[in-house]
Parts: C-alpha cells; structure tokens; sequence
C-alpha cells in the first residue's frame, strides 16, 4: 500500500483520537471524566500497529514521527487515567461485552444456527419416532428426567417442593461449575479450527431437542417449560455466545491473513476475551435464577411471563447496549 493510501485510509481515525487526546490533555490529573476506556484502548492499540506498518513500509519520516507522538500521547493519557473498579465494571456491561458480542455476530450466528437447528432435527425425530431419543440418553438418564418432570394430579411437577434455602444455595454452586465447564469446552474446541466448537453446539442442541421431545411425548412438557424458561435465556445464550467466540479462533488458524497463525490466535483470543468475560456473567446470572426462581412454585402463566421477560431484556441489551455516544457497535 502507498503511503498516500495509507494516510487516506486512517486519517479520519487519527484526526478522531487527536481531538479526543487535546480534551483529554486540557483536563487536570483526578478531575478527568471517565474515559470510553474499551474504544480508547482499542484505538490505542490499532495506532501502534499504525506505526509498525509505517516503519516496517519506510513511509516518510514525518508521518512516522506524527504516528510516534500520537503514541506517546495516547500512552500517556491511558495509564494517566485510572478509573475505580466499580467504573471498569460499569464500562464493561454497559458498553464493551454488548459491543464485543455485535463485533463477532457472523461467529455468534453460525453458533445459534448449529445449535437451533440441532434442537429442531432431535425434538423432531424423537416427537415422529419415540424410541430415537435412546441415541442421545441411556434409559437409567431418561428415567430420572421423566421423575424429575413427571406432572402430579394438578399439571404440575412437584419435584423442587421439599428443597429448602441450603438446597437452592448447594444448587447454585453445582449449576456454576456444571455451567461454566460446558463455557470453557465450548469455546476450547474452537482451537480444534472451529470443529469442536461445532460438535459441542451440535451435541447440546440434540441433548435439549431430545429432551423437549420425549416430556412432550409423555406430558411432561409444561412442568419442563415452566422450569427452563427464565433461566434458559442467561444460560442458552451464554453458551451460543461461547460457541461464537471459539469459532472465531478456530478461523484465525484456519485463515491467519497477513500475520503468523500465533499471532492471529493471539488477535483472536483478545477480541473474544470481553465476550468470555460476559459468558461467565450470564452463566452466574443463569445459575442464580436457576437455582432460586426457577424451582419456585407459581402459575404457569407466571413463569411464562418472566421468562418471556428474561429473553426480551437479555436480546434488547445485546443488541443496543454499548450504542449510545459511540457512533459505533
């Protein structure tokens, strides 16, 4: 790329940070404002790539030193500004994990494909063929999911009725590692070039489908539904969002443009940390109501409606969160 390309295409971002920097410098040390510390340190760091490109392609010594001081002006900024912990926790869910996940959302939705259409094709077959659901569970499992939702004589199920506070709180723990452990593998595998990723989704969305399909088959459908709604929002989309994120170092292998497969995967694994770091957030989320709402005793139309709830929220957020004064994501 031509130096004169290369000015045009980054100018306006340069120009940007310029102007951003020059408030930034105006204010004095502890009177700052909080920063929009994801896009800063974003722009940050594509900046020093900036000025490797520029050094290693021998552009003119001016645009090398205007990109040097650029860079130590920003660096200075950066480290000068060191926001409370309740503000970086604040900036994360209010504008970095929402972003992070729009930024990857190709990965995000080859992710729900693959686990949607497994769901479909399982609760299918096992709704049309009954005995196929023993492809996915032994017949020792299938029997204690059938106690575990089997309807008594008024509809429902009650077999959360005798668990007391020290119970919901064992529950809690047990769905945080039981949770987080799929997370992990789900977005491990994507180092398989994206293969594992896939097969995870894939094995999740027929468990779930299959499941669905026989309580349906044997009339435990609405004490499975009622149980799963709320708390399948958080917990669903986590998983979805781990499969995303996996894909997408399974790519940086499969496809490393100009960088080195390490270095692609290094790239890869920055950019899906703040989606990770939601991942787990949700699974906790999805573990609390799991554990403390889900089991509780109310009218269907009731458990309906929170859940309905919780999926709404939860999609409104991802999809507008982080919008607001960025112009970006």
């Amino acid at each position: 790329m031509k130096q004169i390309q290369f000015e045009n295409r980054y100018r306006s971002v340069w120009n940007g940070l310029e102007a951003q920097l020059e408030q930034l410098e105006a204010i004095r040390v502890g009177r700052q404002k909080a920063l929009p510390l994801d896009q800063f340190v974003t722009d940050y760091r594509q900046l020093c790539h900036q000025l490797a490109l520029a050094r290693e392609r021998g552009y003119s010594l001016e645009l090398q030193q205007y990109l040097n001081n650029l860079v130590l002006r920003a660096h200075r900024q950066l480290y000068r500004y060191n926001p409370s912990l309740a503000d970086r926790i604040g900036d994360f869910f209010g504008r970095s994990f929402p972003q992070a996940v729009r930024r990857q959302w190709r990965w995000h939705m080859i992710s729900a494909l693959s686990f949607v259409l497994s769901i479909a094709l399982a609760w299918t077959l096992v709704h049309q063929q009954p005995d196929m659901v023993y492809t996915v569970l032994d017949e020792s499992s299938l029997a204690d999911i059938e106690m575990m939702y089997q309807p008594d004589e008024d509809g429902g199920s009650d077999i959360h009725a005798d668990r007391d506070g020290s119970d919901d709180v064992l529950m809690f723990g047990y769905y945080i590692k039981n949770n987080i452990g799929i997370a992990f593998r789900t977005f491990a595998g994507g180092l398989l070039l994206g293969v594992g990723a896939i097969l995870v989704m894939l094995f999740n969305g027929s468990f779930f489908g299959a499941i669905a399909g026989h309580l349906i088959n044997v009339g435990g459908d609405e004490p499975f539904f009622t149980f799963v709604i709320a708390h399948g929002a958080p917990e669903l989309t986590a998983i979805v969002l781990a499969g995303g994120a996996g894909l997408r170092l399974g790519w940086a292998i499969i496809a490393p443009g100009a960088y080195t497969r390490l270095n692609a995967l290094r790239l890869a694994a920055k950019d899906s940390l703040p989606t990770m770091y939601g991942v787990f957030a949700l699974l906790l989320l999805a573990a609390f109501i799991e554990a403390f709402w889900s089991p509780r005793d109310f009218e269907p139309v009731v458990k309906y409606s929170v859940g309905a709830a919780c999926w709404g929220l939860l999609y409104l957020y991802l999809l507008f969160g982080g919008r607001h004064g960025t112009g970006k994501g």
